[in-house]
């Protein structure tokens, strides 16, 4: 920014500090400007008289996670597109699953040291703290699901897999310290 006055650099500094509250602002401005009205709360279920099935679709001002995409390519990428616990290929089933959740790690949100590509299962059970990957990249199961019994479905796709190592990927190695916290804080925890 060489030629920039003093007021873009306040902007451009802005920015940068909090880009998701500016990204957030914006929209909402671009909402007004359209001429469009923010939602209540009351509007979102209508109480009739007389119950009523019909399903309504409503536009709605929404947070998304901005940059994601760039997180998700970056984590199948360094797995070759491959489930590191299942093997699983189909991308429309694949995850980049953070170790430590979005809400928890601002800094770290799009680091792709802090993701793992998981099938949707195995990202729903990691999510839930029913599976962890250790910080020597061995998968642990809750005791929860290896008491359970007369689930072939489970025990096939989550608890066989207790104590084998992950598939490492080519690039962006899972970041141990983000293993430990997944291990102190999620796992058998939810």
């Amino acid at each position: 920014m060489g030629n920039a006055s003093a007021g873009d650099r306040a902007i451009w500094g802005e920015f940068h500090r909090d880009w998701e509250r500016l990204a957030l602002e914006s929209a909402e401005v671009l909402q007004t400007l359209s001429g469009k009205e923010k939602l209540r709360s009351d509007d979102v279920l209508e109480v009739n008289a007389e119950p009523s099935y019909e399903g309504l679709t409503k536009s709605v001002l929404t947070k998304v996670r901005v940059k994601q995409s760039f997180f998700r390519k970056s984590v199948l990428a360094g797995y070759q597109n491959r489930c590191c616990i299942s093997g699983v290929l189909e991308q429309k089933l694949l995850v980049a699953s953070h170790i430590v959740p979005w809400s928890e790690d601002k800094l770290n949100r799009l680091n792709p040291r802090n993701g793992l590509c998981l099938s949707s299962l195995h990202d729903r059970a990691f999510d839930q703290g029913l599976i962890t990957v250790t910080p020597d990249f061995k998968v642990r199961v809750a005791q929860k699901l290896k008491s359970q019994r007369d689930n072939d479905m489970i025990d096939s796709a989550i608890v066989k897999m207790d104590g084998r190592s992950i598939r490492l990927p080519e690039k962006f190695l899972p970041d141990r310290d983000f293993l430990l916290w997944h291990n102190k804080y999620r796992f058998e925890r939810l």
